[in-house]
Order: C-alpha cells, then structure tokens, then sequence
C-alpha cells in the first residue's frame, strides 16, 4: 500500500495529511510515466551494447559459417589454379612443341580486367577483403579457363593435320649418303671459296658427282625452278607447309615444274655445278618461318644417333665452304 504524505502545522503541533489534487495526480503519474520510459531506454541500450539478442546471435552465427565457406573456397580456387598452372605448362611445353606451335605468353595469359572497379559493390562491409580476393581469384581463373579452352581449340587442327606435318617437314637427307661420306660444309661461318672471306654459310653442302639424283626432303609444292649463272646457280623451293620451306641449288636439271605437288623422296633434279660453285655438290637449305635453320637437325628420318654425332661433326669444319 502507497505511502501517505503529511504536513506539519507549527501552530497545531498537528500532521495534517496531503490530499492531491487531480492535476497534481495527473501530473505525478506522468512523471512516473516518462521516467519509467528513459529507465527502459537506458537498460536496452546497454543490454544491446553488451549482449546480443538471439537474432543477432543467429547472424553472427551465419557470418562466421559464410567466412569459413569463403575461406574453404578460395582454398579450393587455389587449388584449381594450381591445375590449370599444369595444363598451361603441358600445353606451352608439351603439346604446343609437338605440334611447333608458338606458346601463348603468360602476359596475355594473366592480363588483369581493366576498366572500372568491377568489385566497388563488395566494398565497405566488414569483410570486404575476403569478398573481393576471392571474387579475383575467380575472375582471374575464369580468364585462365577461358584462354586455355581457346588454347585447345588452337591445338586440336594441329593434332588432326599431325599426320600431315609429320609427312611434309624435311626429315631426310636430299642425297644418297649412306656412308656420310658426301658431306661437306654445314650450317655456320665458312672461308667464303670466291671472296676468300669468313661469312655466313646458311645451309649444308653435300658433295656428290655431277647428275647424283636429288630427293625432295618432304611433301610439298614446288615453289619455283629458277636458272641462274649467279649466286645458287639453277635452283629449285618447295613448299612444305606448316611455315617449312626447302631449297636446293647449283643443279645440272631439273625434274619438276612450278605447282608440281611432290612427296617426299621424289626426284627433283640432279646435282651441278652452276652459279658460284667451286665444284658438283648440293648447296641445301630449311627454312622454317622465313628463317634460315641448321639442316642437320631435320635428317632425323635418315639417322641414327651415332650418325647424326659424326654428321655434325664433319659439317662443323671451318674450312672453305663450296659455294
């Protein structure tokens, strides 16, 4: 039961009891009122701060399971990357050098996105960097993916035309020489044998009697015969395809014509002496992609390992070359 309140009259020595007014009644039940309510507000406020309402408890229990997910699967991109860190290794040394394709650089292969941001959406919340790492990771996988998947695309024509190249890349000497013993002068710095000068000597010489027959080296198209008293004298150049070319000089004739479709092993002309020619040989040369290349390296089909030691080693001579 409420308290009741007293006044003490001097003059009486007597308590008087205090009757409220309804306007002072009102008045203290407002008061009671509004202090019950900041009392309220204060205690929520510091319940919030140092407890979490089971809702909040639910959430934070959802964070924490979703940055663990996060973390499991920017584990699994790396090892993803790790894969297709293998594919590209395969692909660049292994199946690319089969077929002698170019490698695609790994500038293109782990160009970044440019542009605008691409992740301003993930910023600004608290775990906005894991977000955004492995949004990257992924982006840059996909690229990866995507390159190798146009890698292969690239490849898979070589390897059906593979039978092709194999049959039209020069892989034979363009002479008999069983024996090894018409081999002259190889690819590399000669005595030059009119200007007597040290100079570059671009193809392999192959001394051998007037009119030995001369084989084309791989399928092809005969590019041209050209007659000439300079430089490779009566020459012919077969297209092989694939970026190979071969050409023969110094011959007496000739036993093709320009378009000739040719296999390899065919013949093709017979050894001479024209042009700057000191005496009957073969002046051969590959050319792989516009560039002039060591012969040597395409007599595989013709060779054993011991041969091919001893043929570079008697090309190797710097002596006069005979052209």
């Amino acid at each position: 039961m409420a308290k009741s309140r007293y006044h003490f009259d001097p003059e009486s020595l007597s308590l008087h009891k205090i009757r409220l007014s309804f306007k002072g009644l009102l008045m203290k039940i407002i008061t009671y009122f509004f202090a019950g309510i900041v009392i309220s507000v204060a205690f929520y406020f510091v319940f919030l701060r140092f407890f979490d309402s089971p809702k909040e408890r639910i959430l934070k229990r959802e964070n924490e399971q979703l940055k663990l997910q996060y973390e499991i699967i920017s584990k699994k991109m790396d090892r993803i990357a790790d894969v297709l860190e293998d594919l590209r290794q395969r692909d660049d040394n292994i199946y690319r050098s089969i077929f002698e394709a170019e490698p695609i650089p790994r500038s293109v292969r782990e160009a970044g996105f440019g542009g605008v941001n691409r992740y301003a959406d993930f910023e600004g919340y608290e775990n906005s960097l894991l977000v955004i790492n492995t949004a990257k990771k992924l982006d840059k996988i996909l690229k990866q993916i995507y390159i190798q998947s146009k890698s292969y695309d690239q490849v898979i024509p070589l390897a059906i035309n593979k039978e092709g190249m194999l049959k039209s890349i020069p892989a034979i000497q363009p002479v008999a020489n069983k024996g090894l013993e018409r081999t002259s002068s190889g690819f590399g710095w000669r005595i030059h044998p009119w200007y007597k000068i040290k100079i570059f000597h671009p193809g392999f010489d192959f001394a051998a009697p007037m009119g030995t027959e001369v084989y084309a080296t791989g399928d092809g198209v005969v590019e041209r015969t050209e007659n000439s008293f300079r430089g490779y004298g009566n020459n012919i150049v077969i297209d092989h395809g694939f970026g190979y070319k071969t050409l023969y000089a110094h011959l007496s004739a000739f036993k093709v014509v320009p378009g000739q479709k040719i296999k390899r092993g065919d013949i093709i002309g017979l050894v001479g002496s024209t042009g700057l020619s000191t005496g009957p040989h073969l002046h051969y040369e590959v050319i792989k992609n516009s560039e002039k290349i060591n012969p040597a390296n395409y007599f595989f089909n013709d060779l054993t390992p011991e041969q091919y030691d001893q043929i570079i080693t008697i090309s190797n001579n710097n002596g006069q070359a005979l052209d």
